[in-house]
C-alpha cells in the first residue's frame, strides 16, 4: 500500500557529530519516523549506521543540490518495502552556530525553500567563521548583513571580519539569524524569546515548540552525603558560559572548601582555563575532560550536587544541556535572563548577572551545609522535562508544521514577489501609488 504519512526532509548534523544538535535529531528520530516518510540528509562523509533502522540517510553537497534530488530515491521505499513515488516533501534544515557543523546548512538554507529549524538567533560566530573557511563569500555575507540591518550593519559586520569587533559583541545588535531566512518558507524556534524576534520581522510564519529530550526510565536524586561537592559544567563552552566566573567564585571559597570541578566538552580557549586554575590555585581540584560519551557525561551529571549553566550574554536560545540536566534530576543554576528566567522558580536556581560570584559563592555555601539543597530542584526539573519535553510532543508538532508547508509556501512565493517590487523603488511603473503604499504596510 502507498504511504500516506508526510514527506519530511531532515537536513541536520548527526551522530556521532560532536554537538548537542545531532543528539536532539537522534532523539525525535523514533517518533518522527512512525508519523512521517523522513529522510535524512547530510553534508559529513559518514554518519552512526544505526540511524538507518528507522528511515533512509543521504549525503549532499548543499552548494548543489537541487529540489529534483528530494523527489526520486533509490532507496527500497518505505520500512514495509512499499515504494512512495514521486512526490514532494517538506525540508527542515537545523541552523546553529557552529561553523564545523553549520556553514554548509547554511548554504543550502539560502538556496532552498525550507523550513528553518533556528537554534541559535546568534549566529554572527559562524558566518565569520564560515567566511574564514571559504565557506561563505565575503561579499554574500556582507549584502545579507545590509539587507537586514543596513549601512551600519554592513560597517560593522567588515569591522569584525577585520578583527576590530568581537563576534559576541557584533552578535549583540545584530544576531545575524535573518540571513539564513532570505529563502525560508517558515521558521521553527524552541523559545518565546526567538519566536518574538523572527516574528518582529514580519518575514515569514513562526511556528514554536518545547525543545525535546528523552527522560530516561530512572533518574538518581540523591547525591553523596560525605566527601567532596562535585560540580559539573559541559557543552560548548564559549566566554559566554561564565566558566571564569564561576572559577573566580570557587577560588574565593577558600583552600577549605573541598570540591571537585568537572568541566567536559569543548572550551574555546582551554590554555587560558588551564593557566587561571593554575593562577587560582585550583588545578588539583578543576578536570578538563573533553568531549566524552553520553552515557560518561550522564554519569558526572548524575553524581553533581550542582551544574552550572550559566550564560551571558544569551540570545534567547533554549538550552538542550537544561533538559540533560533535569533528565538527571540534577540541581543547577542558571542566569537570570533570556530563557532561563521564565523556567520555573522551583526547578532551577536563578542568580542575577550583576554580583553573580558573590551570589554563586552563597549558594556553596548552603550547599556546603547541607548536601540535599536542591534535590528537589532536580526532581521538579526531572517531572518538567516528562511534561513538556517529550519526543512525541515534539513530533506531533513537526507534522503538523509539514502540513502548513504548502499554504506557507505560497505565501512566502507571494511576498517575496512584492518585496522584489517594493526594492524596485517608489517610480515603478507596475505599481500604482496605492498598491506600492499597501505592499509596503504589509511587507
Amino acid at each position: 500500500m502507498p504511504d500516506h504519512r508526510p514527506r519530511i526532509h531532515w537536513v541536520s548534523p548527526l551522530p556521532p557529530a560532536e554537538t548537542d544538535i545531532a543528539h536532539y535529531t537522534r532523539r525525535i528520530l523514533p517518533e518522527l519516523a512512525e508519523r512521517a516518510e523522513v529522510t535524512l540528509w547530510t553534508d559529513a562523509t559518514t554518519w552512526d549506521r544505526e540511524l538507518e533502522q528507522f528511515c533512509r540517510v543521504r549525503s549532499m553537497t548543499p552548494g548543489k543540490m537541487l529540489p529534483k534530488q528530494m523527489r526520486s530515491f533509490d532507496g527500497p521505499g518505505d520500512r514495509s518495502g512499499n515504494r512512495s513515488g514521486d512526490r514532494p516533501g517538506t525540508m527542515f534544515i537545523n541552523m546553529g552556530n557552529s561553523w564545523v557543523f553549520h556553514a554548509g546548512l547554511l548554504t543550502l538554507a539560502r538556496r532552498m525553500p525550507s523550513v528553518v529549524v533556528l537554534h541559535d538567533l546568534a549566529i554572527q560566530e559562524m558566518c565569520l567563521d564560515a567566511i574564514h573557511n571559504s565557506l561563505l563569500g565575503r561579499q554574500t555575507y556582507f549584502e545579507a548583513m545590509y539587507r537586514w540591518y543596513g549601512e551600519a550593519g554592513r560597517r560593522a559586520a567588515q569591522e569584525a571580519l577585520k578583527g576590530r569587533l568581537p563576534a559576541t559583541e557584533l552578535s549583540q545588535t545584530y544576531p545575524g539569524f535573518e540571513i539564513a531566512m532570505d529563502n525560508a518558507v517558515a521558521v521553527l524556534t524552541h523559545t518565546a524569546a526567538a519566536s518574538e524576534a523572527v516574528s518582529a520581522r514580519g518575514y515569514v510564519p513562526t511556528y514554536q515548540l518545547d525543545l525535546p529530550f528523552r527522560a530516561r526510565d530512572t533518574a538518581r536524586h540523591a547525591r553523596r552525603m560525605t566527601g567532596p561537592l562535585r560540580f559539573v559544567q559541559f557543552g560548548h563552552i564559549g566566554p559566554n558560559r561564565r566558566l571564569e566566573q564561576v572559577l573566580e567564585a570557587l577560588a574565593g571559597m577558600g583552600p577549605g572548601f573541598d570540591f571537585i570541578f568537572d568541566i567536559v566538552g569543548k572550551v574555546w580557549n582551554q590554555e587560558l582555563i588551564k593557566a587561571r586554575c593554575q593562577e587560582l590555585g585550583l588545578s588539583e581540584k578543576v578536570h578538563l575532560h573533553g568531549y566524552v560519551s553520553e552515557p560518561e557525561l550522564d554519569a558526572l551529571i548524575g553524581q553533581a550536587h550542582l551544574v552550572f549553566n550559566l550564560r551571558h550574554p544569551t540570545m534567547g536560545e533554549a538550552s538542550g544541556s537544561q533538559l540533560r540536566i533535569w533528565n538527571a534530576a540534577a540541581a543547577s543554576v542558571v542566569s537570570d535572563q533570556g530563557w532561563y528566567h521564565h523556567l520555573p522558580k522551583d526547578t532551577v536556581f536563578h542568580i542575577p548577572v550583576e554580583g553573580e560570584i558573590s551570589a554563586l559563592q552563597q549558594l556553596f555555601v548552603r550547599l556546603q551545609e547541607d548536601r540535599s539543597f536542591g534535590w528537589s530542584l532536580g526532581l521538579a526539573g526531572r517531572q518538567r522535562l516528562m511534561e513538556h519535553h517529550a519526543p512525541a510532543h515534539y513530533a506531533d508538532g513537526i507534522v503538523d508544521v509539514a502540513s502548513d508547508f504548502e499554504n506557507d509556501a505560497r505565501d512566502a512565493l507571494f511576498a517575496n514577489s512584492a518585496r522584489r517590487l517594493l526594492s524596485e523603488g517608489p517610480d515603478t511603473p507596475r505599481l500604482s501609488g496605492l498598491i506600492q503604499n499597501r505592499l509596503a504596510q504589509l511587507f
